[in-house]
């Protein structure tokens, strides 16, 4: 369980994963040194996984962004996995219930590259592409306090 400080310190560190342990400390109300050793422990619970890099994809060329569901053919899904696996365009990709099995995110240079890489899977799997217009909610935190 999470106490007030450590949800206030995961918020914190959620607008800014490279927030300086001085500004967290100062921002939560503590020293230094007991913000490196709650933050070790949250570490060591598993409740902080990583800090992250957000990149900007269209700072680096990539114009579009897509959902592709994709369904794998009889006795394709291992393949279809691996296909996803080593395209790197894949940023993103779960694997859900329902009809389809993947769920994933493409980042693309062109309308063009979209057809290129599900040429490949087409083969394997039966595909639903969507192109994003936009990001309404980026990544963010889940609920820190039950509802």
């Amino acid at each position: 369980m999470l106490d007030d400080t450590d949800q206030d310190m995961l918020k914190a560190l959620g607008t800014n994963a490279r927030m300086s342990l001085k500004d967290l400390a100062q921002q939560v109300g503590l020293s230094s040194p007991s913000v490196a050793e709650r933050l070790r422990r949250l570490e060591e619970r598993d409740v902080i996984r990583a800090y992250t890099l957000e990149i900007n994809p269209r700072a680096l060329g990539y114009q579009f962004q897509a959902i592709v569901r994709i369904r794998p053919l009889p006795d394709q899904l291992e393949a279809v996995q691996k296909l996803i696996e080593s395209t790197p365009e894949f940023c993103e990709c779960d694997k859900v219930t329902g009809e389809d099995c993947y769920i994933a995110r493409l980042f693309l240079q062109s309308l063009e590259q979209l057809d290129q890489i599900l040429d490949r899977i087409a083969t394997k799997a039966e595909t639903n592409t969507s192109i994003v217009k936009a990001h309404t909610i980026p990544r963010r935190l889940p609920p820190l306090r039950p509802a």
